[in-house]
């Protein structure tokens, strides 16, 4: 399927639902989430000729390197207690009842920075809602309150060797040297991967990159 049909299929299962409609995007580390969010937005804008949608990522609520290096944490962040998933859900749930119209400060993630930064994206009348991360699926703490505020939910499913390979990009591109990025793909970020496959079953949609679109699995 292309990004136009799956935005297509969003605009069908929103059609009659009055406030926001609200696509949640899970999946392991590195699997695309933000490149499929960030396309479903954009056809969801182009086909309405104006903005309509916007992504709010879950990775606007990573504690900040300071809350993570005081607990000692910092080396494992972006497992899931690292991220302030009560103000997550807190912050979805006041998303969706917050009136079209009336502005709603999201914060997103900085890769440059390696920080949240707050308000990053903002959302006034735009009706769709993109939110994307590796736990909204997650059914344990306060991650089992996400998948409620989901009104359509997909899983982005990637092999894990080519999972470790962008992420081990990614982490050189940050500044990591090759060791300490392979150190961090084997020892936390694969082990993320593990814990979220086990969540794909609880999503409507399960996807696989194809081509220029995606398969259904």
């Amino acid at each position: 399927m292309s990004l136009a049909e799956l935005a297509a299929r969003i605009r069908r299962h929103a059609y009659g639902q009055s406030g926001r409609f609200v696509l949640g995007v899970a999946g392991p580390p590195g699997a695309g989430k933000s490149t499929l969010a960030r396309g479903i937005r954009d056809e969801l804008n182009i086909a309405a000729g104006r903005a309509v949608a916007e992504v709010a990522p879950m990775d606007g609520f990573h504690l900040t390197n300071a809350q993570l290096r005081e607990t000692g944490d910092l080396a494992r962040k972006g497992e899931p207690d690292t991220f302030d998933a009560a103000g997550y859900v807190e912050s979805l749930r006041a998303l969706r009842e917050t009136p079209l119209g009336a502005p709603f400060d999201w914060p997103t993630y900085s890769r440059e920075l390696h920080e949240p930064v707050p308000g990053g994206a903002v959302f006034d009348g735009k009706r769709f809602v993109v939110t994307e991360g590796n736990y909204l699926l997650l059914d344990e703490g306060k991650w089992a309150d996400v998948r409620p505020l989901l009104d359509e939910a997909w899983y982005l499913d990637v092999p894990r060797v080519i999972i470790e390979k962008r992420l081990l990009r990614r982490h050189i591109r940050g500044g990591r040297t090759a060791g300490d990025a392979r150190a961090k793909v084997e020892h936390s970020d694969m082990l993320n991967a593990r814990l979220v496959e086990h969540t794909r079953a609880r999503a409507d949609l399960i996807l696989r990159k194809y081509g220029r679109g995606y398969r259904i699995d």
